[in-house]
């Protein structure tokens, strides 16, 4: 292993291991801590945590858990992934968990930046951009559990950090790797600890990526992924994504309720597909929404894929939180849809996808997915995986943000796995 990463939910572990991939990278994703040594060939493994909502103490927990077991098992350099939205709070959970992971590895400096391009996550001047609009335009704002309020990175990295947050801005940036390593020091005789760094292109990232060859921690969204395979020699090659041949059954479980997601579901609706919308005030009220979902997808399955869902508009899910509260809307949506994933596994589902963070964390921890080779890309930040089930059976499997993929996402991931 050269490189070794620490992935704060489940899509934004794959959303990492996909750009790796198509850098060349041989990429394994764990999904938690391993318990034993790893196993598998790989250049980089890619640790999946469910620690971006969790508390800020047990997110520093889990991650330094990961940093150990990456650390015993070879890696040279860590980087810590979180949102391309830098999803969070005022309390954390970027800043505190970067910090520990400073300290542990003995460092003084590293950078942020969740621009990633590719998906239309920009940073100049320290604002992030999503395509065209602040982050806090952009319908983040609305976000259940993270809510988005402020583009400004500095200021909000700032407020989780005991450290000096500075910034390396775009001008800089466009100098190359020489002049960013001159910012790095100067920022470092400033005190600084942590800066934000801009990138609107892929250029900026591929340009920021040599100076970063000897730093021991790298905090980022995907993005910086494209430009860090080049400093361990290795080049883009196409055997990096080869996955086993797909079989069984086609399903979509969505649980995500980004602008993006929602317009997914209504274009697989509107293309005919068949789908299956969970009420969760039905599920509070103890409804068997399981058997229900199960009963409607099974004589659907042979003839393609089916979708079911709990996404909805922002009022609406507003609405469902204020009945039941904000974690036991979530726990309880989140229980369900895994129950549902095994049942379709169950019933011959081996070409799974699955859209949200939380959603995808808790489908493969009920699936007793432990490991996934990554491979092909769907759309930037969402590869195919395979994965091997307990019960000896292969799982293609795709873990999708909620803010990402195009509007036709449903309809063409099962034809792009073919």
């Amino acid at each position: 292993m050269k490189l070794g990463c620490i992935a704060d939910d489940f899509t934004g572990a794959t959303d990492l291991a996909n750009n790796l991939v198509r850098a060349g990278m041989r990429v394994v994703q764990a999904i938690g801590v391993p318990a034993g040594p790893l196993q598998s060939d790989s250049d980089a493994v890619v640790v999946a945590l469910k620690t971006r909502t969790v508390p800020a103490r047990d997110a520093i927990d889990q991650s330094i858990a990961a940093l150990r077991w990456l650390q015993a098992n070879g890696a040279s350099q860590i980087y810590f992934k979180y949102c391309s939205t830098f999803d969070s709070t005022p309390e954390g959970n970027i800043g505190p968990v970067t910090e520990a992971l400073m300290e542990a590895l003995h460092t003084r400096f590293t950078i942020a930046t969740p621009a990633f391009p590719d998906n239309k996550r920009t940073v100049f001047k320290g604002h992030l951009f999503v395509g065209d609009v602040l982050l806090d335009e952009s319908g983040m704002q609305n976000h259940p559990l993270t809510p988005m309020t402020d583009a400004n990175l500095v200021r909000v990295l700032q407020a989780q950090c005991k450290g000096r947050v500075g910034l390396i801005d775009h001008l800089t940036v466009a100098r190359g790797a020489d002049a960013i390593a001159e910012r790095i020091d100067a920022l470092k005789a400033q005190g600084v600890c942590i800066a934000i760094v801009d990138a609107v292109t892929n250029d900026d990232l591929l340009r920021l990526g040599p100076a970063l060859k000897d730093m021991p921690l790298v905090t980022a969204g995907s993005g910086v992924a494209i430009g860090l395979p080049a400093n361990f020699g290795i080049e883009p090659s196409s055997r990096a994504s080869r996955l086993p041949a797909p079989g069984g059954h086609q399903a979509v479980l969505s649980g995500s309720c980004s602008l993006a997601t929602n317009q997914q579901v209504r274009e697989f609706v509107r293309a005919g597909g068949p789908a299956f919308a969970i009420d969760p005030l039905q599920v509070a009220r103890g409804a068997d929404v399981v058997a229900q979902a199960l009963a409607w997808a099974e004589p659907l399955l042979p003839q393609g894929p089916v979708l079911v869902y709990s996404t909805a508009g922002a009022d609406a899910v507003k609405a469902v939180q204020a009945r039941l509260g904000v974690e036991r809307a979530g726990a309880m949506m989140e229980a369900t849809l895994a129950a549902i994933a095994q049942g379709l596994v169950t019933l011959g589902v081996r070409q799974l996808l699955v859209a949200g963070g939380e959603t995808s964390g808790a489908c493969v921890q009920a699936l007793g997915v432990t490991q996934m080779q990554i491979g092909p890309q769907i759309d930037p930040g969402v590869p195919w995986c395979h994965a091997v089930l307990p019960s000896g059976d292969g799982l293609h499997i795709a873990l999708k943000s909620g803010n990402f993929g195009g509007a036709d996402f449903f309809t063409r991931a099962f034809g792009l796995l073919q």
